[in-house]
């Protein structure tokens, strides 16, 4: 009886599963805070703050694909959607001060397009697309 009980309960549970969307912020503490702090500062230069200056990253594509593919990002064990959300709801938690005025919030379509290209080296990549200007991103 017991065992009949317990299959009937995970069943329930795994259709529930879908309908129950996770918080971008428990999301963030559990899969980024480890190295980028609650606060989101970070330790820069080798881990860089998420904190008033990516929202100048989200002005070009290529700024907001990076944004996706550093491998914090891409290797995170979560869905495309809720990645989006986390990206968000960090574009808007850390850096409202910084985002454009006609800032887009970042869709699933375009995580799932980008993120499986990881970014091998992600700091050489930084250096290449924002060169020497001495942000921490």
């Amino acid at each position: 009886m017991l065992r009949t009980t317990t299959i009937a309960v995970a069943t329930a549970l795994s259709f529930l599963s879908p309908l129950v969307h996770a918080d971008p912020r428990s999301e963030f503490l559990l899969h980024c805070a480890g190295c980028h702090r609650p606060n989101g500062t970070g330790l820069p230069p080798d881990v860089p703050t998420l904190v008033d200056e990516l929202g100048n990253l989200v002005r070009t594509q290529e700024g907001r694909d990076y944004l996706v593919r550093v491998p914090g990002s891409s290797q995170a064990p979560i869905s495309d959607a809720l990645l989006a959300d986390v990206i968000n709801w960090i574009l808007t938690e850390f850096n409202a001060a910084t985002l454009p005025k006609d800032f887009q919030p970042l869709t699933t379509d375009e995580v799932s397009k980008v993120r499986r290209d990881t970014l091998a080296d992600p700091m050489r990549y930084r250096e290449q697309l924002w060169g020497d200007s001495g942000k921490s991103y």
